[in-house]
């Protein structure tokens, strides 16, 4: 079964992002996956164990989380920006960090590290804990089981259109654009 790319026109217009920068990342997005779907074809057809295999089913993981990673990160945007309601997330949140504000202090700095990756608010249900983790490239430093809430692009793509190397001026904007009630609905599955 191909995987069919999502369609992210909606956030056209939206505040902090032209449309030449979100278009040139919906295309992006579209590659994964498209690469995702020539993988998944090509491993039907190869014997395991060989190296092409081998190597095919090394490329799955970038390209897969590629994909996945892309359509979180859109899904929790939307024009406005939608603010976090007071609830079991943001209760949680508050007892994990102290404050909302603190634990944000927190997300905001990693992704205004040096370097480009993924910052990923991930729900750990079996200590029900909350990491920001920092995630270098798509396939490695996922916490394996956790539930990833809200995800930030942090590579280049993402803003270097519009802010140029000002990424914390991109996170600013991207905190503007968080759609709370996405990540919530993630929280309470």
């Amino acid at each position: 079964m191909p995987y069919e790319p999502k369609n992210f026109d909606h956030l056209l217009g939206i505040a902090g992002f032209s449309d030449t920068l979100l278009k040139n990342h919906f295309t992006l997005y579209g590659g994964y996956v498209a690469n995702t779907n020539k993988i998944v074809d090509i491993l039907d057809t190869k014997e395991v164990g060989t190296p092409e295999y081998s190597e095919l089913q090394r490329r799955l993981g970038w390209e897969w989380n590629g994909m996945r990673l892309h359509e979180l990160y859109f899904g929790n945007l939307t024009k406005g920006g939608k603010v976090l309601a007071d609830g079991n997330l943001k209760t949680k949140i508050e007892k994990i960090y102290g404050s909302f504000e603190q634990w944000q202090k927190n997300f905001i700095g990693l992704g205004t590290m040096r370097g480009i990756g993924w910052i990923v608010l991930y729900y750990d249900k079996q200590s029900g804990e909350f990491f920001n983790i920092w995630i270098n490239e798509h396939d490695v430093g996922h916490l394996s089981g956790a539930v990833p809430l809200l995800v930030m692009d942090v590579f280049e793509h993402a803003y270097m259109i519009d802010y140029d190397l000002k990424k914390a001026d991109y996170v600013e904007a991207f905190f503007k654009a968080v759609d709370w009630q996405a990540v919530s609905e993630r929280f309470n599955i």
